[in-house]
């Protein structure tokens, strides 16, 4: 009997709260209605799909790594430094010889483990080629297979 009671009080309160809420930010939309300027504003649902807020510039979305200028190869050296400093650890690159004469070596296999990745951005300020970004304004990251989140050379670069 006590534990119906505790379920219904804890119920109750849930439905205090939501009504708290409602009517609070209703109180601020009407007087902002009728012109009256207070210090604070109501809450504002964004109807997501369809309106999708701005995003800070500063904000750490998804990785890409940079082509080289004129070519279609990545700028990365494969200097392991990316996945050095990563603390999730979840870069994984391979190092082959580069055909070009000025650089010395190019992954053969770069992957980003997204379902592992805490997007700390350590990955990006360690690069000395400023080859890897997080700037693609991406932040969609809901995927039904988490094979889907495995980021391979060919996706990074797109």
């Amino acid at each position: 009997m006590k534990q119906a009671a505790a379920v219904l009080l804890e119920i109750l309160r849930g439905a205090w709260i939501t009504f708290r809420h409602f009517t609070v930010n209703m109180v601020f939309h009407t007087l902002r209605l009728f012109g009256i300027r207070t210090r604070r504003a109501g809450a504002v649902t964004i109807q997501y799909p369809e309106v999708k807020k701005p995003i800070p510039p500063r904000h750490r979305s998804l990785h890409r790594l940079v082509r080289r200028s004129g070519s279609d190869r990545p700028r990365c050296v494969a200097c392991m430094l990316c996945a050095t400093v990563c603390p999730s650890e979840c870069i994984t690159i391979e190092a082959v010889e580069n055909p070009d004469p000025d650089v010395q070596k190019a992954p053969a296999r770069f992957v980003i483990d997204l379902s592992r990745c805490c997007f700390c951005g350590f990955c990006v300020e360690a690069c000395p080629e400023d080859a890897l970004r997080m700037d693609t304004g991406r932040v969609d990251l809901a995927e039904r297979d988490r094979g889907d989140l495995i980021y391979d050379l060919e996706r990074l670069l797109q």
